[in-house]
């Protein structure tokens, strides 16, 4: 039995998302489809634009069958390390056969090529490397760079590297070597440019997400999101449950950065290099978000990189918390939508899987008090803490209570 897997944030779900899905199903007999999505914070370190349980449910209403919250400690982080969870976390689901994902390329020989070089770091590759990265380039850059070092015979290979959807997939089938996981990967062409902000068919969800944030109007967005999500998006937006801005937590940060000494800055995760004393000046010297992350910035901490360190810092993430969830790898499966076919693959899933199986608030607050172990109580204190700090970023505040993770059920898609 085929089961395809699929990795996203669906932030929010747009025509594009819809292709992949379409397309990825036509790539063999699947029985059900499974997505592991991030939940309220995303890869880049800012918060969705609507709910982790409103994405879901546009998710399922678009041909998805089960949807699974890919935890805080690897949503929010660089590309190896998202990936490693959320491939991990379908591998263990013990049903999952396939893994399909966008690229730019299209090319799963040139990429599958690039992931077993990043898999096996050949000495030449790894001396190109830490050659760029003592020039003080960012990660990123430096492995792009060193990349072309190693293979400068591959065509078009600087722009292959620069595709975000590129690298997230090369991430992904470098975890499926390292960690040896039974998944096939497949991928399909991206529609759309990730970059262009024109509003269009396949628009990228950036331009979606600018245009609501310039102007909140739906008629724009209109002709870029399947007519159910856009109806979803449009309940939460009326309620007041969006749009979460990026610069929703403002506040909360400068209160954060300026009650901390340099000394327990250090602790925060991803903290290196003297950054507790450029964030520390900078929070004390700024006036606006905006111009703490441009004062932080430099060659080697791009803005993302400060977005997610920030946002450590709001849940005090410390390098040894970081430690021990990738030690360990995820600990449970938090069920966020399904449909019938979901409900099926579910009951299969709990049969097959060794992790705790999570499909109602109360066994979010079961594993939050302790009752699956302690590295699940770890790792689950996180996501209830990043969902209480999530909702302050509602506009309606009738919206903002706490604890909503104890109470919040699956949708369950039943037409």
């Amino acid at each position: 039995m085929a089961v395809l897997g699929i990795v996203a944030e669906f932030n929010p779900f747009h025509n594009g998302h819809l292709h992949l899905v379409e397309e990825a199903l036509k790539k063999d007999t699947f029985s059900a489809s499974v997505c592991v999505m991030s939940g309220n914070f995303l890869q880049r370190g800012e918060p969705a634009l609507c709910d982790k349980w409103s994405r879901a449910e546009m998710a399922v209403r678009c041909g998805l069958d089960l949807i699974i919250e890919l935890p805080f400690c690897f949503a929010v982080r660089s590309a190896w390390y998202f990936a490693r969870g959320a491939v991990n976390l379908l591998a263990q689901t013990g049903v999952v056969t396939h893994l399909a994902f966008g690229s730019e390329s299209g090319d799963m020989n040139s990429l599958n090529a690039i992931a077993s070089i990043l898999a096996s770091e050949p000495d030449e590759f790894k001396s190109s490397l830490r050659s760029h990265l003592h020039k003080g380039l960012n990660y990123p850059v430096a492995r792009s760079l060193a990349l072309q070092d190693y293979i400068s015979s591959t065509p078009d290979l600087e722009n292959l590297l620069m595709g975000p959807n590129n690298i997230l997939g090369l991430e992904y089938l470098r975890v499926i070597k390292e960690d040896c996981l039974p998944l096939i990967p497949l991928t399909i062409p991206r529609q759309g440019n990730f970059h262009d902000l024109v509003l269009g068919h396949f628009s990228s969800a950036t331009a979606i997400r600018k245009s609501l944030e310039q102007n909140q109007s739906l008629q724009q967005i209109t002709p870029a999101m399947p007519k159910v999500c856009l109806t979803r998006l449009e309940k939460e937006i009326s309620l007041g449950r969006a749009p979460v801005h990026t610069n929703a937590l403002e506040q909360a940060v400068f209160f954060q950065l300026r009650s901390r000494s340099t000394a327990q800055l250090q602790e925060i995760y991803e903290v290196t290099e003297g950054l507790e004393n450029r964030l520390h000046n900078a929070a004390i010297t700024s006036h606006t978000l905006e111009e703490l992350r441009h004062q932080v910035k430099s060659k080697r901490y791009s803005l993302t990189r400060i977005n997610r360190t920030l946002l450590y810092s709001l849940l005090a993430l410390s390098k040894t918390q970081m430690q021990a969830f990738d030690l360990n790898g995820p600990q449970y499966i938090h069920v966020l939508a399904f449909s019938a076919k979901g409900q099926e693959i579910l009951q299969e899933m709990k049969i097959k899987c060794t992790l705790p199986v999570l499909n109602r608030g109360s066994e979010v607050k079961q594993a939050y008090i302790g009752g699956f172990g302690k590295h699940v109580q770890e790792m689950i204190t996180i996501d209830v803490l990043a969902d209480d700090l999530y909702v302050l970023g509602f506009p309606n505040p009738q919206h903002r209570q706490g604890a909503q993770a104890f109470t919040s059920t699956p949708f369950i898609l039943t037409d």
